[in-house]
């Protein structure tokens, strides 16, 4: 026996609620990927400038250039790409904070916490708050990353980055509808993913026709920094996204769960 009699603990749990608590499971996954987006966004904005100087010294290319704005279109363009490839890995993000709701459910951890007043709504919603909050700190983070690297003004990159989030909301959304439908579908969730990775970075070189293209949600989100962008697919995004939201939300309070 001890010197010191045991100290009872807190009569209440620091974790009052389920998006505490999904708040405790997730944010370690989130911290990881913000150490690993800050310095990619630094280095990746530190190269912006030099991209015109990749082409080398040809004069045709160097017409080409001109033509379609000289170096600084140039420079535009390589971060309007990256701002697109933040936005894809931020999507990667989103599929794993919302597949964690199959992981719990699987793993019989969610049954204990359903037995008590809290309502699977309640329990998918904060997961779900994660999965579409947490790609907008990434998306800022990298905002701050490629400014600080490319030592452009931020207000224009964070814009740039943050308009991928619709897009990145209509692939956690459709996940999490995969899974609410159907548990053991719900790793088709990164399938899709792949799919507009594969669209985003081979459909170019491919020339794939425009419908092909149009599959991925990145397709419709505008390349900024662009001086007259096409706002009204975002609103679309948003709105698929919500409505896949709200299915897989009366999915979910409908079907059994696993046990």
């Amino acid at each position: 026996a001890g010197l010191l009699p045991a100290r009872p603990g807190a009569p209440e749990g620091r974790l009052a609620t389920p998006a505490a608590l999904a708040w405790r499971l997730q944010r370690g996954t989130l911290l990881g990927w913000t150490l690993a987006f800050a310095p990619a966004a630094v280095l990746f904005g530190s190269l912006a400038d030099g991209a015109a100087a990749l082409l080398g010294d040809d004069a045709s290319t160097r017409e080409i250039l001109h033509r379609l704005g000289g170096e600084q279109a140039l420079t535009d363009a390589f971060l309007a790409a990256m701002t697109g490839v933040f936005g894809l890995l931020a999507a990667l993000y989103a599929v794993a904070a919302v597949l964690r709701l199959h992981a719990e459910e699987t793993g019989h951890r969610a049954e204990p916490l359903l037995g008590h007043p809290v309502g699977r709504l309640r329990w998918a919603a904060g997961h779900l708050l994660t999965a579409l909050a947490g790609p907008a700190a990434l998306l800022a983070t990298a905002a701050c990353g490629l400014a600080l690297g490319h030592g452009r003004g931020l207000p224009a990159l964070l814009l740039a980055c943050l308009v991928q989030l619709p897009a990145v909301w209509v692939l956690a959304a459709a996940a999490f509808t995969l899974y609410a439908v159907r548990p053991r579908a719900a790793p088709a969730g990164w399938a899709l993913v792949t799919l507009c990775l594969l669209i985003g970075w081979v459909g170019p070189v491919l020339d794939l026709p425009a419908r092909a293209m149009d599959l991925s949600p990145f397709t419709h989100v505008p390349k900024l920094p662009d001086p007259d962008p096409h706002w009204p697919p975002v609103a679309v995004l948003v709105a698929v996204a919500a409505g896949l939201l709200v299915l897989g939300l009366a999915r979910l309070r409908a079907r059994d769960l696993t046990t």
